[in-house]
């Protein structure tokens, strides 16, 4: 299958059967996330895979969206607060692999490029767009796997990191349904070309 063909085909699923999702495509999808790229290497993302009913029902108290907990598996797709602490071990190992060879650039550090990214969306909005490259890793794989999966923004994310005990450096950045569709949704409207064109400079 292309990757177009699983781009086109993936969907927003809000119904699954009930059937359980093998280990194995589960360790798919997260390998799938483990390859996604970040800014300056940091790998932000941490999950935890609920297959628990019990932890399933606890964390229907903390969305509207009653569908998310039917679903047999739910990945809480979180940051490390602390992974920009070892962005010079990343940056390092960039450089150990060759990454950076040959590659003309400035001093990305300099007083001269502030203003960049990480200033304009704050150190948790650069980690949580980062966690969501690699969230969007998952989606691809799952659909190509036959999985359904559907991005839960609307949650209580401090409920959340209590319920699934997790530290404070971990923050839960989007909730993950996964599971066997029970529902073939039509694609959704989308902006035409011209109308998220910019222009061309």
């Amino acid at each position: 299958m292309e990757l177009m063909d699983i781009i086109t085909m993936r969907r927003s699923i809000r119904k699954f059967t009930p059937d359980p999702v093998p280990d194995d495509l589960i360790d798919q999808m997260l390998e799938a996330a483990r390859l996604a790229p970040s800014g300056s290497n940091t790998q932000p993302w941490r999950f935890v895979v609920i297959r628990s009913e019990a932890v399933r029902h606890r964390l229907d108290a903390v969305t509207p969206y009653k569908f998310a907990v039917k679903a047999p598996v739910i990945i809480a797709c979180c940051a490390d607060t602390t992974a920009l602490n070892k962005r010079g071990q990343r940056i390092k190992e960039l450089l150990d692999t060759g990454a950076l060879t040959d590659v003309d650039m400035d001093d990305p550090n300099s007083s001269q490029y502030k203003g960049s990214l990480i200033d304009a969306i704050s150190a948790t909005g650069y980690l949580a767009m980062n966690v969501a490259i690699a969230v969007e890793h998952m989606v691809l794989r799952a659909t190509e796997l036959g999985l359904g999966t559907c991005w839960i923004g609307r949650f209580d994310p401090e409920q959340t990191r209590q319920i699934l005990d997790l530290p404070d450096s971990l923050q839960v950045i989007t909730l993950l349904p996964t599971g066997w569709p029970a529902q073939a949704p039509s694609q959704r409207p989308r902006l035409s070309r011209e109308e998220i064109l910019l222009k061309t400079v």
